[in-house]
């Protein structure tokens, strides 16, 4: 079951090697995972949650705008700990994410998706070391966690 958590940011910013490549003016960072299993179905339903989702604010400071609403944009980092057990022992297992090809291309899919709506997508490099930066108000501390589950 993809996993996505949800992160309002003023700007947040991913280096690798000394460069950025990829950043969000206003909007949400994303961090994205896989699990054997994923289809297009659930990337379908989590791109419409993401984009869809009121938790900007109007004018009565009420939580009641979409990222579609505010004309924000996303950065995407793919985030395979998503998945990490530390149920048994004192290490994280990732057993269960999704790596290599298969996740690559969903990940892809998932972004592009997202670009297919009229987003503004950066994203990080799969599987490379990279350096996540964000900057985010106060009442923003709070971090959305969204888990799709399909019936």
């Amino acid at each position: 079951i993809m996993r996505v958590v949800v992160q309002r940011v003023i700007n947040s910013s991913v280096e690798v090697d000394g460069k950025i490549v990829g950043k969000s003016d206003k909007g949400l960072m994303l961090l994205v995972g896989f699990t054997e299993g994923d289809t297009s179905k659930e990337i379908d339903w989590m791109v419409d949650k993401v984009i869809n989702l009121r938790i900007f604010e109007d004018e009565n400071d009420v939580m009641n705008r979409s990222l579609l609403d505010i004309n924000g944009n996303i950065l995407s980092i793919s985030q395979f700990t998503l998945y990490g057990d530390a149920s048994k022992g004192r290490r994280p297992s990732y057993i269960k994410a999704l790596g290599g090809d298969k996740a690559t291309l969903l990940y892809d899919e998932f972004n592009n998706k997202l670009r297919d709506k009229g987003i503004e997508v950066g994203t990080g490099i799969f599987g490379a070391d990279m350096k996540v930066s964000l900057i985010i108000r106060k009442v923003e501390l709070s971090t959305f966690f969204f888990f799709l589950s399909c019936l």
